[in-house]
């Protein structure tokens, strides 16, 4: 059976937090310059895989690099349930503003990212999109970021007179602003996005960063350092969120909650005894992650479980037949 759309909600901020807190203890663990590689690796991946692919599901395609490249940022983090606004200048120049409460870097999150780590995200993505569209003369222009204090993350995307330089791609000033917003002049998903197929890309959006930094944390840092910085940012983000997301999907316990996290990520999991059998997992399918990564995404778990029964273990093993999960009773 289809989850429901709050629970497919609830699983996509479950996942949109463990992301946060992966960019957070990288920031603090291994310093704002290892912190923003990653976010350039893991936003860089994410811009080869999507940006092109989704234009023509945007129906974007055909139209000026420039609006292009702006309306694709305004629909698709739309769907995602991120803030944003957008203003078409020119068919040369088209602008796109993220507002508070910034969706990345959620609530206090946000005091803890030096503003070259959200440069980053720029730097992988925006400036990127002008090579992708077979338009060296696109660039990006930042025109405030958040981190900094502005009401805002904003700039637009400039077609220039000439071919850029890499370094040219992307430049920074405070000389501009973005225009007012006019939702009714903004561009409209095509009739083919109805609700649920919404809720499902909004559930997505979340967990496919999620498997971007996986794989960009493994090839940054090794399989083994990256699975103890993100296995252990998935237990302390598990242990805050867990008693708040099972409410949210209706779970009692620690056990119950892992069944309903995984229903609500179109998994199917059973409960026998002890034992919980998951025979695969939405996130994982096309990815071939070495187990260290394997065993951060069940610290997930563990720390959904130590929420509910500080004293509790949980084994967890990933098979043939796919993912076991052996509960220990709590000995206090």
């Amino acid at each position: 059976m289809q989850p429901g759309t709050d629970a497919m909600e609830a699983v996509g901020d479950w996942y949109h937090a463990w992301f946060t807190g992966i960019i957070l203890m990288a920031v603090s663990r291994r310093g704002p310059t290892e912190a923003a590689d990653l976010v350039f690796r893991v936003f860089r991946q994410q811009q080869q895989a999507r940006f092109l692919e989704g234009l023509g599901k945007l129906g974007l395609a055909g139209l000026p690099p420039a609006v292009a490249a702006a309306r694709y940022h305004y629909l698709s983090n739309a769907i995602g349930g991120v803030g944003v606004e957008y203003h078409e200048e020119s068919p040369r120049k088209a602008w796109i503003r993220y507002p508070p409460p910034r969706w990345i870097w959620q609530g206090t999150a946000i005091c803890g990212i030096p503003p070259e780590v959200n440069a980053a995200m720029l730097r992988g993505w925006h400036a990127q999109n002008g090579v992708s569209l077979g338009c060296p003369r696109l660039g990006f222009v930042c025109t405030g970021q958040t981190v900094e204090g502005y009401p805002g993350l904003e700039g637009y995307y400039l077609e220039h007179d000439h071919d850029l330089t890499e370094a040219e791609r992307l430049r920074f000033t405070r000389a501009e602003r973005m225009p007012r917003f006019d939702p009714a002049a903004a561009p409209a998903l095509p009739p083919s996005w109805p609700d649920e197929r919404i809720a499902k890309a909004k559930r997505g959006y979340a967990m496919e960063y999620v498997r971007s930094v996986m794989q960009a944390a493994a090839a940054q840092w090794g399989a083994k350092e990256a699975g103890a910085l993100l296995g252990l940012a998935a237990r302390l983000v598990a242990m805050q969120h867990a008693h708040q997301t099972a409410r949210l999907l209706g779970a009692e316990d620690g056990p119950g909650l892992l069944l309903a996290l995984a229903a609500a990520q179109g998994d199917d999991a059973r409960r026998q005894g002890d034992i919980i059998h998951q025979p695969q997992a939405a996130l994982f399918r096309g990815l071939s992650l070495p187990p260290a990564l394997l065993q951060a995404w069940a610290e997930l778990h563990r720390g959904a479980l130590l929420a509910f029964a500080p004293f509790a273990t949980l084994d967890f093993e990933a098979r043939p037949d796919g993912l076991v999960f052996r509960l220990k009773p709590s000995r206090g």
